[in-house]
């Protein structure tokens, strides 16, 4: 009897023995800031901050294996090899049937990034600037002082006001011209002979073309401007350049949407398209653009439209996994004590 409640004494210190020690890990990750890189040899980012929080209140030891690509980071969850992913992975219907999730982490969704000259919205002032229009002022000019000096030389001999010599005729006439168009010209100066009256007729009729090809220049240019220049909505993706990651939750939002877009296997790949300007815009994560556009690309490139498909991020896990309820009540803590609250500040500012 002895014997057996000193083992059984023996038995329960060496359980607690076991729990006391803390749990190693393998965490996989992969490279996406501002979530997860490595800077100056130091694991760091908003997911492996939260990461390091949550080893030290639930007493882990982990190990990161940063893998080249999402796909991989994914599938070391499922064939078990690694315990569990983090990073910016997007909780979706298709990814919970193949792994479990922790509570959601992050909030994000989709958005639109363009190079920094195409945010430059369609403008009065750079249509009135451009060449279509100067031609069509020239065109209205060439067609006032032409008629001003038909008009001088039917009048000159039965109009006072034409009464001039070639080298002082041509500024009355123009401006002849120009008041007989824009306010119906003056009785004191009205054409007397034939020819004259019937040329007046002609310029009266055509101020109608010279008024409406001002108008029509400034608005097609204008048009022109607004369909050629910018993506501004996802409605404006059809028929532009645009990249993505493939099998990401972007790249089936554009399947969705039936939108052509090219796939690239990671995002240093379709940052790097973007920066040769092989693409118009590039769909994908708003934070992760976000912080592209504020740091590297912060010259040549500019967010532009709203976030869509608002998605969150989760831990990912190993189906079955006991880890998943030490995780959600562990961050269910780290928001209640502030510590998340402290992270999410250091990476992305206050929340509104």
């Amino acid at each position: 009897m002895t014997r057996a409640f000193f083992a059984l004494i023996c038995l329960t210190f060496a359980v607690l023995a076991q729990q006391s020690q803390a749990q190693s890990l393998t965490v996989t990750t992969v490279t996406r800031p501002p979530f997860s890189y490595v800077e100056d040899a130091v694991e760091t980012g908003f997911s492996m901050d939260l990461l390091a929080a949550l080893a030290g209140s639930l007493n882990w030891d982990y190990s990161v294996n940063r893998v080249d690509t999402f796909a991989d980071m994914l599938n070391a969850v499922q064939d078990g090899s690694a315990d569990l992913a983090i990073a910016n992975i997007s909780i979706t219907a298709l990814r919970e049937t193949q792994m479990d999730f922790s509570q959601p982490i992050f909030e994000a969704g989709l958005q639109i990034m363009v190079p920094s000259d195409a945010a430059r919205r369609p403008s009065l002032l750079g249509a009135l600037l451009s060449q279509e229009l100067f031609i069509a002022i020239g065109l209205a000019f060439a067609i006032l002082l032409g008629g001003g000096m038909l008009m001088w030389g039917f009048e000159r001999r039965a109009q006072p006001y034409f009464d001039r010599n070639l080298n002082e005729a041509w500024f009355p006439s123009f401006w002849w011209a120009l008041n007989l168009v824009v306010n119906g010209g003056f009785e004191e100066r009205m054409p007397r002979t034939p020819f004259g009256r019937l040329l007046g007729v002609v310029l009266v009729v055509s101020s109608l073309f010279i008024v409406s090809v001002f108008t029509a220049r400034i608005t097609s240019v204008m048009t022109v401007d607004a369909i050629t220049g910018n993506v501004n909505s996802v409605n404006d993706l059809y028929g532009k350049n645009v990249g993505t990651i493939s099998e990401s939750t972007a790249a089936s939002f554009l399947n969705r949407r039936e939108i052509e877009f090219t796939g690239y296997s990671g995002l240093n790949d379709v940052l790097d398209a973007f920066k040769a300007k092989d693409l118009d815009a590039v769909v994908f994560d708003a934070p992760i653009l976000s912080y592209f556009t504020a740091h590297e690309g912060r010259r040549i490139a500019t967010m532009t439209g709203g976030i869509f498909l608002r998605e969150n991020y989760g831990i990912a896990f190993p189906t079955g996994s006991p880890l998943v309820e030490d995780v959600n009540q562990a961050l269910l803590a780290l928001r209640e004590d502030g510590t998340y609250d402290e992270i999410y500040r250091k990476w992305f500012g206050s929340r509104n």
